[in-house]
């Protein structure tokens, strides 16, 4: 509501984050919880009810700083909420619980095409329809009397009391949606899921005001309004297009968190060619908040950092670590120290490698160093997948690695890599949706190169990663 302040509730997969807004885009104020796994009866769930304790008392505290106006949902893509009535019919699979071959391959045998989905078939419960199918052998009566709603709109819809779907959070990946024809897919259909989808809004959509339970729990004002929300990564993309130097040009945005997700925007979206895209390298189609299809590519990123130095993420892009990262560069190349993939079997474009290190470094920071150009070559073929041209922003929490970004930068020297100020772009996304003329608080900044030439250390690396590949 102009003139008010914003609260953007983003519910990623590692982490949930409220942040609060002042009409004019300033953040007054950030809080953030870890998310964890529950134990249902008989698989792992999202941890609904301490999400939503945390967010009380949050939105409590938020409601003293200012006078909130509007509420918006953001979601990681691969939750799924069945409600039946005023109530959750089940906990929300987590999506890292693994299928049973059976199960799995009963599911594959009813899939549509990628080429009509745009979803690979993707591990465990990545494909919201898997999830849905694994539900209801557990429990058929969820077949019937049951509303689906994707992750971002189950939190609108505990919000407002008004269930809804969205296309951002159908488009990416769930097996439930035709991207190029805007209508749900046909195994959608054949399952009887379409019938049961909420009705289709848009993300800016007001789906109404905060239910009476949710103004008594948080002191918040009757008249807030409750967004429908939006899918994480594309609120990351439409955030990218409120700076001039992406806008509506030939671009792509890559979105850094658990997932490393590249979405390009062509300048002319009639010519998307999807046949080239390459479902088994993670390659998918994403659709944006205008329905538009958007090519894409993606790794599990952030979960492989975290694995590879078992450490706290942040000391790749904590800003005090970063000349002491840049400096060990040099020496991390003359040792041949090297990660190759994946320590995410599965993901990304090399999904079938088996992770290994060549030469690790004893040092800590070496070892960071390094970790930090095996996240840079990822990249780097994840965007070769997906054609990207001319210019390339970098968002989210590893947009201030130095050593990730100005390796990327040595290695794409045919792009314009910008990056934008971490933790807020997802959130600017979601602004947006409410104010589409709202400018960015902070400019993009160009990144520069490192000053080495990393061609032979690409090479040797393409060249290992792809034999693992085809010897998996």
């Amino acid at each position: 509501m102009k003139g008010r302040a914003t609260i953007v509730l983003d519910v990623g997969k590692t982490l949930a984050k409220l942040s609060l807004w002042s009409p004019e885009g300033a953040l007054i104020e950030r809080r953030v919880r870890p998310n964890e796994r529950v134990r249902t009866g008989s698989y792992a769930a999202l941890d609904t009810a301490g999400i939503e304790a945390w967010a009380i008392e949050v939105l409590r505290y938020f409601g003293t700083l200012a006078d909130v106006g509007a509420i918006v949902p953001v979601g990681h893509g691969a939750g799924a909420a069945i409600i039946r009535d005023d109530r959750l019919a089940c906990p929300p699979l987590d999506y890292e619980e693994p299928l049973s071959a059976g199960l799995r391959s009963d599911y594959d045998a009813g899939r549509d095409a990628f080429s009509e989905s745009g979803s690979p078939a993707l591990p465990d419960g990545l494909n919201l329809g898997a999830q849905i199918f694994r539900l209801e052998q557990l429990d058929p009566a969820l077949a019937k009397g049951t509303q689906i709603l994707p992750w971002a709109q189950y939190w609108s819809w505990l919000l407002s009391g008004v269930a809804a779907v969205e296309v951002t959070s159908l488009g990416c990946h769930t097996d439930l949606w035709k991207p190029l024809k805007g209508t749900p897919s046909e195994l959608a259909e054949r399952r009887g899921w379409a019938k049961r989808l909420a009705p289709l809004r848009a993300a800016r959509e007001i789906l109404g005001t905060l239910t009476p339970e949710w103004v008594f729990r948080t002191g918040l004002p009757a008249d807030t309004e409750v967004h429908c929300g939006l899918h994480d990564s594309n609120a990351a993309l439409l955030a990218a297009r409120g700076f001039s130097e992406i806008a509506d040009r030939e671009s792509t945005v890559l979105s850094t968190g658990t997932w490393f997700v590249a979405m390009r925007s062509l300048g002319d979206a009639a010519s998307i060619d999807t046949s080239r895209l390459d479902e088994a390298r993670d390659c998918l189609i994403n659709v944006d908040v205008f329905g538009v299809p958007v090519p894409s590519a993606r790794f599990m990123g952030g979960r492989e950092i975290e694995t590879l130095i078992g450490l706290d993420t942040r000391r790749i892009d904590i800003a005090a670590d970063q000349p002491t990262l840049l400096a060990t560069v040099p020496d991390v190349l003359a040792n041949g120290a090297m990660v190759l993939p994946t320590f995410a079997p599965g993901f990304g474009p090399f999904p079938h490698g088996r992770g290994r290190w060549v030469a690790e470094p004893e040092d800590h920071g070496a070892r960071r160093a390094a970790v930090s150009l095996y996240a840079a070559l990822v990249v780097d073929a994840s965007l070769d997948l997906i054609g990207t041209q001319e210019r390339l922003l970098i968002e989210g929490r590893f947009a201030e690695g130095q050593v990730f970004v100005r390796a990327l930068a040595a290695l794409r020297p045919d792009l314009r890599i910008y990056t934008g100020k971490a933790h807020n772009d997802v959130s600017y996304g979601a602004l947006r949706l409410i104010d589409a003329a709202l400018p960015p608080t902070e400019p993009l900044e160009l990144v520069e190169p490192l000053g080495i030439d990393l061609a032979a250390y690409r090479n040797r690396w393409r060249e290992e990663a792809e034999r693992m590949e085809e010897a998996a």
